[in-house]
């Protein structure tokens, strides 16, 4: 098999390969080629894919010469151009949310495997680039709301008096909220939750956050641990804690998402208003709209002197251990589709494989993406 790394483009800073991992795909007699540069922005230089065993060539000669061609970011319409439909297509690229791509895979006939679809089970843990990825966004978040906020996050007892700690609410205890629990405890703030799975209230309370908890909401044993939407009903008791709550805190970390849907609107204008003065909003659901309702993805709002910050992606800000991370999650998936020989071998018969396949052959093989795209 010959595995082509591409260099990520726009402000993207990950590589989904370190030369270790590289190493590694050697070693299972995998051909690697990696594009020129690829690793820069990651600390990884063309030098040091050469040692690892990789061929460093230009991205036309990736494109001409790959079997299956591998980055993080989902392809730009130049990439789905420059793809043969013989060529095997592996990135995270959301395809509940951009089914315009996924129609274009299928209409081309490529294998596409989308990252953030791997089924979210016991064997695939190793694999799981969202959680991975959700570690360094919860973990960021806090020390950016930290750095930004006017006050101190710990309680001082000093000779000018006692500082009281930082009351801080995050939305959505998943992995990057519990992991800004964990960061946010350890920085001293108090720490309150919101989640509608009932499920996570022991894991709040064993990182030391405080659950916030409304009676009544719907959980889904088939959404693999994900959110899913919510009656009227619930709704309305949920907005009326959350608001209570909203308006005594100083940091509000936002991470609720419903896989293909929007994220939920959790925070009203008419509440960030009444939020304390010099109090941050850190959004982490930004690209699919954002849980409140100043957000605006990539861009620092400054709203009646709140700061609200959408940002979709922390990691790009560690790149060196974030594509650590990543490299590792995405060489687990590999060793299911390499054969004994280093030859793709697409086993379909694998619940990994076949969760992860978006397209293949012309056909929507995720069961969750065809009903996404029949019911649009």
């Amino acid at each position: 098999m010959i595995l082509g790394l591409l260099k990520e483009q726009g402000s993207e800073t990950r590589v989904a390969l370190l030369p270790e991992i590289v190493q590694s795909l050697v070693d299972l007699k995998v051909q690697v080629l990696v594009e020129q540069s690829a690793g820069e922005k990651a600390f990884a230089t063309d030098s040091m894919y050469k040692a690892s065993g990789a061929l460093v060539v230009s991205r036309e000669e990736v494109y001409k010469s790959a079997e299956v061609i591998l980055q993080i970011q989902p392809p730009s319409p130049g990439d789905v151009e420059s793809l043969r439909s013989s060529q095997v297509w592996i990135s995270a690229f959301n395809p509940l949310w951009d089914t315009g791509l996924v129609r274009s895979f299928q209409e081309k006939g490529n294998t596409t495997f989308s990252l953030d679809s791997i089924p979210r089970t016991t064997r695939a843990q190793a694999m799981d680039i969202l959680s991975s990825m959700a570690t360094v966004s919860g973990y960021k978040a806090v020390l950016e709301a930290a750095l930004r906020l006017p006050t101190f996050f710990p309680m001082f007892m000093t000779a000018a008096g006692t500082i009281k700690p930082a009351n801080v609410l995050i939305l959505g205890a998943g992995v990057a909220g519990l992991q800004a629990v964990a960061t946010a405890r350890k920085l001293g703030a108090q720490v309150f939750v919101f989640d509608v799975r009932s499920a996570v209230k022991e894991e709040v309370k064993s990182l030391g956050g405080k659950f916030v908890e409304v009676e009544g909401a719907s959980e889904d044993k088939s959404a693999g641990g994900y959110a899913v939407e919510q009656t009227e009903e619930y709704k309305k008791k949920q907005q009326e804690a959350i608001d209570a709550q909203a308006v005594k805190s100083d940091v509000i970390i936002c991470t609720a998402q419903i896989p293909g849907r929007k994220a939920p609107l959790l925070l009203s204008k008419e509440t960030v208003k009444q939020m304390k003065t010099g109090a941050v909003i850190v959004d982490l659901a930004a690209s699919t709209g954002g849980n409140c309702e100043v957000t605006k993805n990539d861009e620092v709002v400054q709203y009646h002197q709140k700061t609200i910050i959408g940002q979709s992606n922390y990691p790009a800000q560690t790149p060196l251990d974030a594509s650590r991370m990543v490299g590792k999650n995405v060489f687990n998936f590999l060793k299911l589709i390499i054969g004994n020989e280093g030859e793709l071998n697409l086993n379909f018969e694998d619940d990994i494989v076949k969760g992860t396949c978006i397209t293949h052959k012309g056909e929507i093989l995720n069961e969750r993406v065809k009903s996404v795209i029949i019911n649009k």
